[in-house]
């Protein structure tokens, strides 16, 4: 036992041991406890009967600085308050002199192990039961006489030895050695660090101070100072290697935890007079409570082999949405895929601590559960936990929710839902929700909708004489959005309807899906000159899928107006187009004439050529005078267009319809020609050739580069 002490100063003068045994220290300090207290002992030399045969205040007396290292410490601030429950009564041994026996109690019994830090906390009990204290009472100031050593502890030995004590007190009296701790904590001190540190790679403590941690961060009455303080030390005890091991039993719940305070601190900003007291691995995130937080997540995920769903979240910027007051939920979906995808051993557990989240009356807490469980559901072994149709239920619950951020998170279920083997056979109650919401006015509520059927059509047996039907009167509209996204995904949509029932279009079925891409041919084409990159690389796939389905031949041309903007390739597909669908032109102008408004000058270009080379290929037959006069009309407005090459194009087409005019009916009968007083070209049953029109595109640059098709722009 006496061994336990030497070394840790080398050369200094120490208390002779003999044959000093736990039984005679403890039975001498009992000893005490008949006589009278003495007053409060303002040096080390507090208890006279340590150790039997020794100078009455030798086995408590520290040697004078210079000899050993736990000499009293110079007089320390007091520690900031922190919480209410936190606080205890000033001890009445001094913080050092109590620390000063810990230590050196511990130093004696160090080599015993466990062994040891159980009888250096009965000595301690002991040694306060002499004076009448409770050792739970003197907690507090044990931690902070500790705390005003370590600092000057020069030596490793003398800093362990000081920080088995600590892990001594967590032992029996964790929640007293976190409330000391936490108000050290801020603003940041290496010493309290230190400490943290300590306690993490103690593996009989740690569990019960990261709980005790836990319990701060739940309490409802914590002020965002004691949160802050909390999570620090989360996060230090956290990066200790093995200490995430301790959370086993816990983790799901530690996780949403503290994805849920991110939420909190999103939505409520933490004061400016809280300090700064964490220093950011990666740019992006300022000094704040919420890096603190994001930090102490990754130190989570990290300490439990989960270093690449960090990864995936870097890469995606998903902590930078974590900390977002606009992001957060995306951010969480991002933390769920990425877990859905490596983390999976930890899925059922936190499957099962957010469902009764599900309901809180914490919009933070409830949001945040309610995106975990929507990106929970790409997991089929969680989906599973519950039942498909109290899952389905719930969701579409979620539809009638007057915040559209909660039908949004119930939108995106219902689509990884409908990726699930074996759940299409709900689609009848699947469908009315997701086409529903196709009419709402928020982008998001719109894309996910439409991503969910998309993901409807993936699966087998996918309902897609059912969804054409449904989608005929929906689909147009969305494909002319203001909205870049709603477009894209519009499109994508119906490129992946068309790739699903491409086999019956083939052989003349799918009436309602032929009708659709019919109607959807001439928004599909022009929006090949959309400026959105990502709208018109999925206008050319759609366009390459219909083309192949419908057995067209025009791939070639779609791909050189895709990147090229070739007049001449588009004039290919308007006489193709006009040979096999005659009956269709009227609808293709009418639906032109409704681009020549765009505030785009590509599409009003692009609308004013398709124009042209549709009147050009069409046959007087195929085109009313009503619907001629309505076109002269719309590209005579368009000769005050701002864009000169618009104006250009607009006289081409213009001439295209004149001379269809010409054609069609006799001057004195046709108000467009007499209007124009152009002479009579002959008797109508003549038609002569017409000269095509000439146009030459200046939106080059609107183009993406490059494409899937391999076609790097014009030559």
């Amino acid at each position: 036992m006496a061994g336990g002490a030497r070394g840790w100063a080398q050369g200094a003068p120490r208390a002779p041991m003999g044959a000093l045994t736990l039984t005679a220290l403890a039975e001498g300090i009992r000893a005490s406890q008949g006589q009278p207290p003495g007053p409060p002992s303002t040096g080390p030399q507090h208890e006279p009967e340590l150790e039997r045969g020794v100078e009455p205040g030798r086995a408590a007396a520290i040697p004078p600085a210079g000899s050993e290292p736990f000499s009293q410490p110079p007089a320390r601030e007091p520690a900031p308050e922190g919480p209410g429950r936190c606080l205890t009564p000033q001890s009445s041994l001094e913080e050092g002199a109590l620390a000063d026996l810990a230590s050196y109690t511990a130093a004696c019994l160090e080599e015993a192990g466990f062994a040891g830090t159980q009888a250096t906390a009965l000595t301690l009990s002991s040694a306060l039961e002499a004076r009448r204290e409770r050792l739970e009472d003197q907690v507090h100031g044990l931690v902070r006489g500790l705390l005003a050593q370590v600092p000057s502890l020069a030596e490793r030995r003398p800093q362990r030895v000081a920080l088995r004590v600590l892990s001594t007190l967590a032992l029996e009296h964790s929640r007293d050695v976190v409330c000391a701790l936490l108000p050290c904590s801020l603003p940041p001190d290496w010493a309290a660090a230190e400490l943290w540190r300590s306690l993490s790679q103690n593996q009989r403590v740690n569990g019960q101070v990261l709980v005790q941690l836990l319990w701060v961060l739940k309490g409802s009455a914590r002020s965002q100072l004691e949160a802050l303080a909390a999570t620090r030390a989360l996060g230090e005890m956290l990066a200790v290697s093995g200490c995430v091991g301790a959370t086993q039993g816990f983790y799901p719940h530690l996780l949403l935890v503290l994805v849920t305070q991110l939420h909190e601190l999103a939505r409520d900003p933490c004061p400016p007079d809280i300090p700064k007291v964490w220093a950011p691995s990666h740019q992006g995130l300022p000094y704040s409570h919420a890096s603190c937080t994001v930090e102490a997540l990754k130190a989570l995920l990290t300490g439990d082999g989960c270093r690449t769903v960090v990864t995936c979240m870097e890469q995606a910027g998903g902590w930078s949405r974590l900390a977002g007051a606009h992001t957060h939920l995306e951010g969480v979906l991002l933390l769920a895929s990425a877990m859905v995808a490596h983390a999976d051993h930890h899925l059922r557990g936190l499957f099962a601590d957010l469902l009764p989240q599900l309901r809180s009356a914490k919009d933070a807490q409830r949001l945040t559960a309610m995106a975990f469980f929507t990106g929970l559901l790409q997991s089929r072994p969680t989906a599973r936990l519950l039942r498909e149709e109290v899952i389905l239920e719930r969701l579409c619950a979620w539809q009638g929710d007057p915040e559209p951020t909660v039908r949004w998170l119930g939108l995106l279920g219902l689509g990884h839902l409908a990726l699930n083997r074996g759940k299409v056979r709900h689609v009848s109650t699947l469908l009315p929700a997701l086409l529903g919401a196709l009419g709402e006015g928020d982008a998001r509520l719109v894309g996910a909708a439409l991503g969910a059927l998309r993901r409807v059509l993936m699966r087998p047996r996918a309902p897609v004489r059912l969804l054409s039907a449904e989608l005929g009167p929906r689909l147009p509209p969305l494909l002319d959005d203001a909205r870049d996204s709603v477009r894209d995904s519009a499109v994508g949509l119906l490129g992946t309807l068309v790739r699903r029932g491409r086999g019956g279009l083939r052989v003349g079925l799918r009436g309602p899906l032929r009708k659709l891409v019919l109607q959807s041919l001439v928004p599909l084409l022009l929006r090949l000159y959309d400026p959105s990159r990502d709208t018109n690389e999925s206008s050319e796939w759609t366009l390459a899928l219909c083309d192949q389905a419908l057995r067209w031949g025009l791939l070639e041309e779609m791909v050189t107006v895709a990147h090229c903007d070739s007049p001449e390739a588009l004039s290919r597909i308007c006489h193709r187009l006009v040979q096999w669908y005659p009956g269709h032109v009227p609808r293709f102008l009418s639906q032109t004439q409704g681009y020549l408004r765009s505030p785009q000058d590509s599409l009003r270009w692009a609308a004013v050529v398709l124009m042209g080379f549709l009147v050009h290929h069409s046959s007087p037959s195929h085109i009313n005078q009503d619907l001629l006069d309505n076109l002269f009309q719309d590209l005579g407005q368009l000769q005050g267009d701002p864009e000169p090459t618009v104006v250009a194009a607009a006289q081409a087409s213009t001439q295209q319809v004149v001379l269809l005019a010409q054609v069609q009916h006799p001057p004195c009968r046709g108000r467009l020609l007499g209007l124009l007083r152009l002479p009579c070209l002959g008797r109508r049953h003549t038609h002569p050739a017409r000269p095509p029109p000439v146009y030459s595109s200046p939106f080059q640059h609107h183009r993406s580069p490059a494409g899937p098709w391999g076609c790097s722009g014009p030559g």
